[in-house]
């Protein structure tokens, strides 16, 4: 299967590049917004309440100039996904803690107070048509692209911290006996997360153009259209990401 697909890129850069007038090789970063939206009718105290964090944005990438106003851009992007959360939120009832209720009605939530954050890395692979519009009388030009990308997770983290007692109800007006709990943990959650995404991605740039040189500035976002969680009982989420970048091209012309 591998050795199928690296023949699928070799051909398709190959063709792209007999029709190609002018090849550019480059690179951009910055930094990547993410945040984790629940899928709609899937929702529950586990997948919901996440607001955006930050983390790096790189990738290399090649442009095929077919004119002046169109080329088509394939990238190999570092993206960094996830959400976060800070306050009472849910999580579900350990096993060891349920022997705290009469059988059969433990919770399958409980709440407490603290930080939470989902630090997922992507490896994305778009493919971008790009459309150009010079400025007359300026080495100025603006462009937009856009087009669909497969993703592979690179790794994926829970980071919590923070000290809270548990309760039973999201108003957190319930605690549990025992007294405040250390939530200070790195948990490696990938094998929970689905492995394969697919979505789509858009920009819209300015670059300034000094012979063959080009550096460029644009803000634009991605978002994956498939499910990351594999168990049903942490409902569904689709990832995705504003993102801001500078980066550097070179044209190799005919």
């Amino acid at each position: 299967m591998k050795k199928t697909v690296y023949v699928l890129v070799i051909f398709f850069f190959y063709q792209i590049h007999g029709y190609a007038q002018n090849i550019a090789l480059g690179f951009r970063g910055g930094i990547s917004i993410p945040n984790l939206t629940a899928g709609s009718g899937n929702q529950n105290p586990l997948n919901t309440g996440y607001s955006s964090r930050l983390g790096p944005e790189a990738s290399v990438f090649a442009d095929f100039k077919f004119s002046e106003l169109f080329s088509l851009q394939p990238m190999i992007e570092y993206s960094s996904q996830g959400g976060k959360k800070n306050g009472l939120q849910a999580f579900t009832t350990p096993d060891e803690l349920k022997a705290m209720f009469p059988e059969g009605q433990a919770p399958q939530y409980l709440y407490a107070n603290y930080k939470s954050e989902a630090k997922m890395n992507y490896i994305l692979l778009p493919v971008l048509a790009k459309f150009s519009r010079p400025i007359t009388g300026s080495r100025f030009t603006v462009y937009v692209d856009a087009g669909p990308f497969v993703g592979l997770l690179v790794s994926a983290h829970q980071v919590t911290s923070g000290q809270s007692d548990f309760y039973t109800d999201a108003a957190g007006t319930q605690p549990l006996p025992g007294g405040a709990q250390s939530f200070d943990a790195n948990t490696n959650v990938r094998n929970s997360l689905h492995k394969f995404n697919a979505g789509i991605e858009g920009n819209l740039g300015l670059s300034y153009t000094i012979a063959r040189s080009v550096v460029f500035i644009e803000g634009g976002g991605n978002y994956g259209f498939l499910n990351i969680q594999k168990n049903a009982v942490d409902g569904k989420n689709e990832t995705g990401a504003a993102v801001a970048t500078i980066g550097y091209s070179y044209w190799f012309g005919k």
